[in-house]
């Protein structure tokens, strides 16, 4: 079987430092090259043409020597086969292999991740950021919402709604929410907070009144005999059953100890009890939600549950800076202000983040070195090398400097002893 050829990915030009760098080492020893040149042939008509060609003499042979160390680290020299160069494209394989068992020995042991752990201050450094996030990296914030736009945006948006509306319908079958109903109106008694509603409920029930008035004077014309409504009794009635009405639901909204209103409560008191405790009640409950559950109206609402919270979180996803301006903005701020001054909160916090951490370096620690090694095994040699290069490149072009500036001095030395001896 014919293993798949590696694809070999378009290599990143190099870092302007880096190009810059070369240039400066290789000019630094072509420029020590002419001026060796220049004592040479200049050395006869004064001494100090020799100091002058010992240093450049000595100075190109430091250079070279460290043209040549730091060029066998990722090629051959000038292209040659020598032995014992192009280090890294020859040992990729190994230092993925050594850079995988690296992590693992300092950074995924479960007991270094919980010591490392234990001198970070995870609840502090979120504290901050959340009590003034407009001060902090906005660089940060920019990229937070880019990758929450991209999440977003590449999401199977039919298979996560009905993933979610699925969730969600399953969570509501399964809970049975006659108790919690019962529950919380139980305490909304207690509290007193049902008076409002039951006001609420006598001024509609006013309102309803007078805009139907026309209807009750006609279902007593059409119910009264014939003799009511020749005598014109069946309007007097209507009239009176009207007054009576109105006068009934103006002394219910005046006077909070009416008999009715103490008959409503005592009904809402039973209500709650049914609630939680009547087998009869809690079928009841139960049936109703089945079929509001089975509504294709309740069915499509749910539908655009998550498309609404989507194009929401999308909305403040691309816009950090007005998020944080808003009312969640406020709410962050204030998380982060408590997150600072709670002594109780953020050892909290800071105890389950290092937990995480130990447990997902318990958990998935050889998995992730092994992706460190295979991805490494992947690249192919160019790949690894210019990326080395790119990263160290610009450091190991100071060596080359050094050493032409350093081989110089021990010529000029050398020269001097020389001349005394």
């Amino acid at each position: 079987m014919i293993a798949p050829a590696r694809r070999i990915r378009p290599q990143p030009a190099a870092p302007a430092g880096l190009v810059r760098m070369k240039l400066v080492a290789t000019g630094l020893l072509v420029a020590m090259a002419a001026v060796f040149l220049l004592a040479r042939w200049m050395q006869d008509t004064h001494a100090a043409w020799g100091f002058v060609r010992a240093f450049a003499e000595a100075a190109m042979v430091g250079g070279l020597a460290d043209w040549f160390a730091v060029t066998a680290l990722f090629r051959h020299p000038l292209g040659l086969p020598i032995p014992h160069t192009a280090i890294i494209p020859r040992n990729k394989d190994r230092i993925g292999d050594q850079l995988a068992r690296f992590l693992q020995q300092n950074f995924l042991v479960p007991d270094v991740v919980a010591r490392r752990m234990q001198r970070m201050d995870v609840a502090g450094a979120a504290g901050r950021w959340l009590a003034n996030p407009t001060g902090g990296s906005k660089r940060l914030m920019r990229g937070a919402s880019r990758l929450a736009v991209e999440v977003l945006q590449s999401l199977d948006q039919e298979r996560l709604g009905g993933m979610i509306r699925g969730a969600m319908v399953d969570r509501v079958r399964s809970t049975e929410i006659s108790p919690l109903l019962g529950r919380a109106l139980a305490a909304a008694i207690a509290g007193d907070r049902h008076l409002p509603v039951l006001d609420g409920i006598v001024r509609w029930a006013g309102r309803v009144l007078e805009a139907n008035h026309h209807l009750i004077r006609a279902m007593v014309h059409e119910r009264a005999g014939s003799i009511l409504r020749w005598t014109g009794l069946d309007e007097t009635l209507a009239t009176k059953i009207i007054d009576g009405l109105d006068k009934m639901l103006g002394d219910m909204a005046e006077h909070p100890d009416h008999p009715l209103r103490a008959k409503a409560e005592e009904g809402l008191i039973r209500l709650a009890e049914d609630l939680q405790h009547s087998p009869e009640m809690r079928d009841k409950v139960e049936r109703l939600k089945l079929e509001l559950l089975e509504n294709p109206a309740m069915q499509d609402w749910i539908n655009g549950l998550w498309e609404q919270a989507r194009l929401g979180m999308l909305r403040m996803a691309r816009d950090p800076e007005g998020l944080v301006a808003g009312p969640l903005g406020e709410a962050m701020r204030q998380l982060g202000t408590t997150l600072q001054t709670d002594p109780r909160l953020a050892p909290t916090i800071n105890r389950f983040v290092r937990r995480a951490a130990v447990g997902a370096a318990t958990d998935y620690g050889d998995a992730i070195v092994r992706l460190v090694s295979e991805t490494v095994h992947g690249w192919d040699a160019r790949t690894i090398t210019t990326r080395l290069e790119h990263a160290v490149g610009r450091d190991l072009q100071f060596i080359r400097i050094n050493g032409t500036l350093v081989g110089g001095s021990v010529g000029l030395l050398l020269h001097a002893i020389d001349l005394a001896l």
